[in-house]
């Protein structure tokens, strides 16, 4: 078994200045492609499932689904994680089905489309916390609502994303607010608002310094130099790929995305865990358009899969050499549940005091 938690993997992370890529998974054909690519380039993983997804596969059907992985791919540490978990209930049934970390995502009410003042957030992802650390599951939470600079809005996935007009500060985390955040829920990860979004359209030009605000990252990081940080809507949205979708009879207007090289200044600052999704959904349907258009007669699933494994594949190794995780699974020892569980109760892991392998 090399079911990993999240803190574990962060921390190892943080010891050697890489950044995890976290991809969001449906079924089995991006599940293989993953551990693939992983395997190929001797990675560690981050799988996350939101609420749609374990409604569209199941939690039972996940949850084999990741055994499955498991056993295929020992070598690999795998840490399965709740995206965007809405309330207790959420991210309590999750860790049944054997995610061994959750996101509480209290920028949000339950309805996942309201935003949230900051006492309702602190309180809900300390409760999670303190539920998650029992049994050793690591808790991810959010400060500021995500979404756009640009219009001052949030962007749906997966029935996910802040209804509404936004303001500025909503939609940029506060540094000094942070620290006080992280130290009152003890949160393992701290996923910060700066202009991402979900989906494809997250801006409309090159992103820069008023529309991508990567100095929030900076600043948070002067003030919490041990805690991770997480960079969700962080698709890039590679040209090559709209350029395939469009090719072959799609209709995806002009876009970008987050710049890789922006995302490794967030690494050198912090950012140990980058969420991507789109990417992996346009790489995908791209290989469903192209097979489609170029073999018009053919009706096997697997004719359309298979290429569209191949081209999540090779997306997802490249997203792991250009983040620094390449070649970093087989330097971690995975620490079981118990034994994690053992040492928050002990006291050794709050965030504040530095990495796993300090305070053991």
């Amino acid at each position: 078994m090399a079911r990993i938690t999240l803190r574990q993997l962060l921390d190892h992370a943080a010891e050697r200045g890489y950044g995890v890529p976290a991809f969001n998974i449906n079924n089995m054909e991006q599940g293989l492609a993953i551990m693939e690519a992983a395997s190929a380039c001797d990675a560690p993983v981050i799988m996350q499932a939101s609420r749609g997804a374990r409604a569209y596969t199941g939690d039972i059907m996940l949850a084999r689904m990741i055994d499955a992985l498991e056993e295929m791919y020992p070598q690999i540490p795998l840490c399965l994680h709740l995206d965007h978990g809405n309330e207790e209930a959420t991210c309590a049934s999750a860790i049944r089905y054997g995610f061994t970390s959750v996101m509480m995502d209290g920028s949000l009410r339950a309805d996942a489309k309201t935003a949230a003042d900051y006492d309702y957030n602190v309180d809900i992802t300390r409760r999670v916390v303190e539920m998650a650390h029992w049994v050793g599951a690591s808790v991810e939470g959010e400060l500021g609502v995500l979404g756009s600079l640009e219009h001052g809005g949030g962007e749906q996935e997966d029935g996910h994303g802040a209804e509404g007009k936004l303001s500025r500060d909503q939609l940029l985390t506060d540094p000094d607010q942070a620290v006080d955040f992280v130290r009152a829920t003890r949160v393992d990860a701290l996923a910060i608002a700066m202009g991402t979004s979900h989906g494809a359209y997250k801006f409309t030009r090159q992103p820069d310094g008023e529309i991508l605000a990567m100095r929030v990252i900076e600043e948070i990081h002067a003030r919490l130099p041990n805690t991770h940080l997480v960079m969700h809507g962080s698709s890039s949205v590679p040209q090559p790929l709209q350029d395939v979708f469009n090719a072959f009879g799609g209709e995806m207007p002009q876009t970008w995305g987050v710049p890789v090289e922006e995302i490794v200044r967030g690494i050198r600052h912090g950012v140990r865990k980058v969420n991507i999704d789109t990417d992996c959904r346009l790489a995908m349907a791209g290989a469903f358009r192209k097979v489609a258009v170029q073999s018009k007669s053919e009706f096997d699933p697997r004719k359309f899969l298979k290429p569209a494994m191949d081209a999540l594949r090779e997306l997802c190794r490249d997203r792991f050499e250009q983040f620094g995780t390449a070649g970093n699974a087989g330097k971690i020892k995975v620490v079981p549940l118990p034994e994690m569980a053992r040492r928050y109760r002990a006291g050794a892991l709050d965030p504040q005091i530095g990495n796993m392998t300090e305070a053991a």
